[in-house]
């Protein structure tokens, strides 16, 4: 994947600039742990420019504003020089305006849709000087990230399968049926993902690994095909158990839900809530029945399915 970069090749660097649009994403989705992903309609936005003096300038406007960096440790920027170093490239002078919706440590693809947005600007900025395909794009992401369920959708778009090979990260992706209209409930407090992952067990019983099986394969016929499947499809042994402790308000809503008749997951590494509805009436009954019955502030997000994934847009031609 490494590629010099001619001096002449340096200096068309200079007055680029491009602006990033990347999707928040819902991973697992009940069963398919570390496997399944589904991009949202709720976008975080970046423009980068290159200056002509080195260093690199950021600014975070929205969701973490005042808690990021700002600095050369900033999330984005490793991403942006994770992709230039991946192509032998020197880091020019950048200048960063973040504009970021997506909730931090909520189970909603935060630092995946970072590493994508770095990712995707620097994939602009050096257009027309090396050209980084679908497969590097995933492969550069999935290194920082750690593994592709999270930042496949964010790139891709609608609902990913992502799995690891000898020969590095692969995905497919699959179109929506129509009806599927995702909720999500984002409490007031995060998670932290390594917390999450750290409760995790080493081994589960081979009962529970045949019952996912099943119900990962039902679920992809439910999402693109029979969404009156979803709460069957979305039933769990591997993960969300285990986890329910650390997010008590999370696991009693959820239970509630399915109660109920909606397919309540938790989000990603949570603490976020993803109800997998049907049709888009059904969302406003899940979201009556939490504004009823719970007992902590829940942030209410009624979104689309993203079907294009990341995008960015050179603004210098």
């Amino acid at each position: 994947m490494t590629t010099a970069l001619p001096v002449a090749g340096r200096n068309a660097l200079a007055g680029r600039s491009v602006v990033v649009k990347v999707p928040a994403t819902t991973a697992n989705l009940g069963p398919g742990f570390d496997t399944l992903g589904l991009a949202l309609a709720h976008y975080d936005h970046l423009q980068v420019e290159v200056l002509d003096e080195p260093g690199v300038f950021v600014e975070v406007h929205g969701i973490g504003a005042g808690e990021v960096p700002t600095d050369e440790s900033n999330l984005v920027v490793r991403a942006i020089a994770h992709t230039f170093a991946a192509y032998d490239i020197p880091l020019p002078g950048l200048k960063l305006i973040a504009e970021n919706v997506i909730p931090h440590g909520r189970g909603m693809g935060s630092s995946g849709a970072a590493i994508v947005s770095g990712i995707m600007a620097a994939k602009g900025l050096l257009e027309g000087i090396v050209d980084i395909d679908s497969d590097a794009l995933l492969v550069l992401a999935t290194e920082m990230e750690g593994h592709p369920d999270n930042v496949a959708p964010a790139l891709f778009g609608g609902l990913t399968i992502a799995w690891m090979t000898p020969e590095g990260p692969k995905h497919k992706k699959l179109m929506v049926h129509r009806g599927v209209s995702p909720l999500v409930f984002v409490p007031v407090h995060a998670m932290s993902t390594a917390l999450a992952r750290s409760l995790q067990p080493e081994s589960v019983p081979h009962e529970d690994a045949v019952f996912n099986l099943s119900r990962s394969a039902l679920l992809i016929a439910a999402l693109i095909q029979s969404p009156e499947l979803l709460l069957a499809a979305t039933e769990d042994k591997l993960h969300q158990s285990y986890r329910a402790a650390a997010m008590p308000e999370t696991n009693r809503l959820i239970t509630l839900l399915r109660e109920h008749g909606f397919a309540a997951v938790v989000s990603g590494a949570g603490p976020s809530i993803l109800v997998l509805a049907s049709d888009p009436g059904q969302r406003l009954v899940a979201a009556d029945l939490v504004a009823e019955k719970s007992e902590t502030p829940w942030q209410t997000l009624m979104l689309a399915v993203d079907f294009k994934g990341a995008t960015v847009i050179r603004t210098d031609v």
